[in-house]
């Protein structure tokens, strides 16, 4: 069984809620799952688990406030994670075009260049299509688990 850390970043819980459900659900599948509201680089550099973003995108295409250290942090200090697992759920909504699941971009260049791999594609969840994130983001978070 897998060692996972989930990396929220949420505006309106919505995000939050997903990464919880996630892990309600694979926990139940026998995988330890750590849910890091606020995550910091620490968070990732004193361990090997498996990674998994769970973002929503605010602004034009930004990551979310309680994210934004992290992913500064990441840019700035590169830690290398040379192949370590990691995915992406993004939530956005597509009527802001371009910029649509931005947040996922961001972090994910991030991670490759600290050497990363990623696991899968990037689910990017639209907020027009789906009400309820989570619907769509445990069945991929199963799959994805499969993959590490």
């Amino acid at each position: 069984m897998a060692a996972i850390r989930v990396l929220v970043g949420s505006v309106y819980g919505g995000a939050l809620l997903t990464a919880r459900k996630i892990r309600e659900e694979l926990e139940a599948d026998g995988h330890q799952v750590v849910v890091l509201e606020n995550p910091q680089v620490d968070d990732i550099t004193d361990n090997d688990d498996a990674l998994l973003v769970c973002t929503s995108t605010t602004g034009q295409g930004e990551i979310p406030a309680n994210l934004l250290p992290f992913y500064l942090g990441l840019r700035e200090q590169l830690p290398q994670q040379p192949g370590r697992p990691f995915g992406i759920i993004v939530l956005g909504d597509s009527s802001y075009g371009d910029t649509f699941c931005g947040a996922g971009n961001l972090i994910e260049e991030a991670f490759y260049e600290t050497g990363a791999r990623k696991v899968g594609d990037s689910l990017r969840v639209d907020a027009l299509e789906t009400m309820e994130p989570e619907t769509e983001a445990v069945p991929w978070a199963k799959n994805w688990v499969n993959g590490i």
